[in-house]
């Protein structure tokens, strides 16, 4: 017999089992028992299910799988979350009713009875209506009964797993409007800035039209500008920004310059992507660094040297952690080329530079980990594909790297301020998180966070084939197949994604189509292609659109058969007017790249839209005339502003500006009219050509190496099969890859396997032992990097402590007056000078024994040059007889905080006071009878 037990959260008080008089039932011939004691308070509501399934001997494998759904603590939960969606429903008619002003008036009913002592679990289904109405009316969305499932997950304090394409975005919206009306703030955090205030617009006008105040957080914004988002009712940012807001708030030296909402900056946060925030990212704290004292100028010369050393033979590494370990031979080597008689020498330390250079030379590699531009190593993030500018390595490493490219090489630095991922989420009283990919981490979450993972139900049916893993002896045969397949996918018209690993690998797959001359679209980090992702991205589930990524990891822009219509609107318009107003072309650094868009169908335009343009292009030629031609980024700038237009403001409003005479400048609410006018034909044409993928097989996902973790490559598979649409997956996989040599991967049985069914290494190899082989060693990785991301999380909760304590001290004393600073200052004094006395003091002894030189000492230390007058008045014998006096009175009053013929300290100096006052008391307690401690004379 086995036993599944979990926790979860639920959104009912009662269990599911209460409502119905069975405990135990029949299926599929197999007995099972469902025990369920439900454990809840008022606030906190937890469902704890222990199910047991006993089979009989001979069940079929379908029986099992059927069991397993039905024996699931996630079918229970959320089969009672269904209650929620079944009392949301039943409102949704009544809500409907209601005017935009009274279902604003709502959130003003729901703060006052709150106020009253009302829960949030008691208007929870009343306020998921409200949210599902607005919705409905400012963005044209209605959330599913699953996305109201979702909703109650995200509130409960758990993460909702739900599969791309089922709306995240919407989903948090419930959960945020809830936990908002607490008047706590809510923060909802992205993965990038361009996610942060894409949700914050897009989501924002349900908030906004309901009463709430929506704040944004962008990298580059004032200190000014960050306080007011942060007070806001809900605040959209970046988990980078929010880290390193806190981070400078506790390094802030007066309170004018606190950004946050202290003294309690945190109370709900809803994390999208959290497993790449809370699991990918843990293993790269936030570091705010000053500038340290290092030479800047060896960093070149153990460039040099790391030239000189040969793998295998000088020094050997670790792939598996980055490490390197000097031979015998290296370090003699190092030793001669540096002219130094010891590497490790406290005077003249060069192992530093040499380790670095070497890690620099060997595991970060240009265009996979870095990129170089305008002079400057860039990192490029592994699970985004993206360029982090303000990001840099630490402990020396960038500087290695610049050392390596021959670029100036900065400062070094020295952390000044710090904190993982996990130790800073875990601040939040109530975490939350969505993503699609987080079951495999369930242990880990539960683990770390003691937050349980929700499978939420897709809306329609997933009806995605995902086709064996192939394995290939070389990396050659894999690029060959995988252009292949890509070619045949093209001529039937199929779209095409294929995920790759670095940048490197991206451009060589490109070159190969292009020698194949087929069309397509690259998506990495260079710049020229970084700016026109949302546009690739639009495009990606087109007819003959062929994708070539880096990471789809956190893109944000669904890939929708037949193509998005919102982005294929504004990209309409976007060709029509840069060619008249932009002063440069962007398409100038694509020369001689093939494109999809020129094989992509051609939308077709009703006369009302082709007039509308024709008048907008007109329009902004007039305006170009008389200001001058804008740049590339000003005419995205002024179309986004346009699109947001459209969706926030009335049509009719919208004409009124548009037709007004050309000297009004109106170029943007007829852009905005001109979009809205275009949306609906690109909808039409999105949609016929839609149908003719879905009949084709509708999009097909190439993965060209497994990642460490399997989370990764399920986001890569969840890209198709959005929705119930029909789709396809194959990874194809080198044993050359650089997953197999880092983890040591034995690959030998493989080729041998290859070379008995075929003589040709560039054929692959498919079937069932090669699968659990390769899921083994993702399972191991996987492992590895839990115990890694765990010494972490271990190694941070000491300093923890430390950072807990003198953070919460700066607070105290930032945010109190000057009585309160001036109390903390004193006590701190107190606690100072009590460590002096306990360690020179012995009550036991004659203050004879005691070592009043040291006191002494240390009393100087500590008051410095401020008391020099009175301290050179005082001498050990001085001090002695001083004491002799104390100890032969029967008892002493420590309100003198003075010594007997000793000077006073100044008054303006009241801590020294309280100096004395310590070995005073101390002195007191020694005499005291009570305490059966006696001064012994040892003359």
């Amino acid at each position: 017999m086995s036993s599944l037990t979990s926790l979860y959260s639920a959104t009912s008080v009662s269990a599911y089992i209460q409502s119905h008089n069975h405990t135990k039932f029949t299926y599929n011939n197999a007995k099972i028992t469902f025990r369920a004691r439900p454990i809840f308070s008022i606030s906190t509501r937890t469902l704890r299910c222990s199910i047991s399934v006993a089979s009989k001997k001979g069940d079929s494998r379908g029986d099992a799988k059927g069991l397993t759904h039905i024996a699931s603590s996630n079918y229970w939960v959320v089969k009672d979350y269904n209650r929620l969606v079944n009392s949301v429903n039943s409102l949704e008619q009544a809500i409907q009713q209601l005017s935009d002003d009274q279902l604003a008036a709502k959130t003003v009913e729901f703060r006052n009875r709150l106020a009253q002592g009302e829960l949030l679990a008691d208007i929870q289904p009343e306020a998921f209506a409200v949210v599902r109405e607005a919705a409905r009316r400012k963005v044209g969305m209605r959330h599913f009964d699953v996305q109201i499932i979702g909703g109650a997950v995200l509130h409960d304090g758990s993460i909702a797993e739900m599969k791309t394409g089922e709306g995240k975005t919407l989903v948090s919206t419930l959960a945020a409007y809830l936990n908002a009306l607490t008047g706590q703030g809510v923060h909802v955090v992205t993965v990038n800035d361009y996610l942060a205030q894409r949700d914050a617009e897009w989501m924002g006008r349900i908030h906004r039209s309901l009463g709430l105040s929506v704040g944004l957080i962008q990298k580059g914004m004032t200190s000014q500008e960050r306080k007011r988002s942060y007070g806001c009712d809900i605040t959209y940012t970046n988990n980078s920004e929010l880290g390193f807001d806190y981070l400078r708030d506790n390094l802030a030296g007066s309170n004018g310059q606190l950004v946050m909402r202290w003294p309690k900056p945190f109370h709900f946060a809803i994390v999208d992507e959290v497993d790449s925030v809370l699991i990918d990212e843990g293993r790269n704290p936030l570091l705010i660094s000053g500038e340290a004292s290092m030479d800047a100028a060896r960093y070149p010369v153990a460039a040099k040297v790391a030239e000189l050393l040969t793998l295998g033979l000088h020094y050997n590494v670790e792939l598996k952690d980055n490490s390197v370990e000097l031979t015998e031979e290296g370090i003699a080597l190092s030793e001669m080329a540096l002219e130094t008689n010891d590497l490790w020498d406290e005077n003249d330390p060069w192992a530093r530079f040499v380790m670095n250079a070497l890690k620099a030379k060997e595991f970060y590699r240009r265009d996979v980990q870095y990129m170089v531009k305008d002079g400057k190593a860039l990192i490029i993030n592994e699970l985004t594909g993206r360029v982090e500018e303000k990001r840099r390595w630490s402990e020396g490493i960038h500087q290695a790297v610049e050392a390596k490219e021959g670029l100036r090489v900065q400062a070094d630095s020295v952390v000044v301020a710090q904190i993982t991922y996990q130790s800073l989420f875990k601040l939040y009283p109530k975490l939350s998180g969505m993503t699609g990919t987080a079951k495999t981490e369930e242990k880990e979450f539960l683990k770390m966070f003691q937050v349980p993972v929700i499978e939420v139900p897709t809306n329609l049916p997933n009806i995605r084939n995902d086709l064996p893993i192939q394995a290939f002896a070389n990396a050659r045969g894999k690029w060959a197949y995988v252009c292949e397949e890509i070619v045949s996918m093209f001529r039937l018209g199929r779209p095409v994604l294929v995920g790759t690993t670095s940048v490197a690998n991206s451009e060589y797959l490109s070159a190969l189509l292009m020698e194949r001359k087929i069309p397509h679209n690259v998506l990495n980090a260079r710049p020229k292609y970084a700016a026109r992702e949302a546009e690739f991205v639009a495009q990606a589930g087109r007819k003959y659109a062929i994708t070539i990524s880096t990471n789809m990891a956190g893109r944000g822009t669904d890939i929708i058969l037949g193509g998005n219509p919102k982005m294929l609107a504004r990209g309409v318009i976007e060709d029509r007017l840069h060619p008249f107003v932009t002063q440069t072309d962007l398409d100038a650094e694509n020369d001689g790249q093939a494109m999809s868009s020129k094989v992509l169908s051609k939308i077709v335009l009703g006369p009302s839209s082709l007039a509308l343009l024709e008048r907008t292009t007109l329009m902004a030629t007039y305006v170009r005339k008389s200001e001058g031609r804008w740049t590339y980024q000003e005419v995205n700038s002024m179309i986004s502003d346009a699109v947001e237009m459209s969706q926030s403001m009335d049509v009719k409003e919208i004409k009124k500006l548009a037709n007004g005479p050309l000297e009004m400048y109106c170029l943007g609410p007829s852009i905005a009219l001109t979009y809205l006018s275009v949306l609906k034909d690109c909808e039409v044409h999105s949609f016929k050509e839609g149908l003719e993928v879905k009949n084709l097989g509708g999009l097909h996902v190439i993965g060209t190496s497994l990642h460490e973790s399997r989370r990764i490559d399920n986001q890569l598979r969840g890209r198709a099969g959005r929705q119930g649409d029909p789709g396809s997956t194959r990874f194809m996989v080198s044993l050359q890859d650089e997953m197999f040599q880092k983890f040591n991967f034995d690959t030998a049985w493989a080729v041998n396997l290859i070379s008995r069914i075929t003589n040709d290494e560039d054929l692959p190899i498919e079937g069932d032992s090669i699968v659990k082989q390769l899921l083994m060693l993702q399972i191991n990785a996987e492992k590895y990097f839990f115990n890694i991301r765990k010494s972490l999380v271990e190694f941070d909760e000491v300093l923890e402590v430390q950072r807990k304590h003198v953070y919460d001290l700066r607070q105290l004393i930032l945010m109190g007056d000057s009585e309160c600073s001036s109390q903390q200052m004193f006590q701190y004094m107190q606690a100072v000078v009590d460590e002096i006395i306990f360690g020179n003091v012995n009550s036991s002894k004659h203050p004879r024994n005691w070592n009043l030189s040291k006191l002494l000492m240390d009393y100087t230390d500590i008051a410095g040059k401020l008391l020099d007058d009175f301290s050179a008045g005082i001498t050990q014998e001085a001090l002695l007889i001083s004491l002799e006096q104390v100890s032969k009175l029967r008892s002493i009053s420590i309100n003198d905080s003075n010594l007997p013929n000793l000077p006073s300290p100044p008054n303006s100096f009241r801590g020294i006071r309280m100096k004395n006052s310590s070995l005073k008391r101390w002195l007191s307690i020694c005499s005291d009878d009570s305490t059966k401690c006696e001064i012994k004379n040892t003359e």
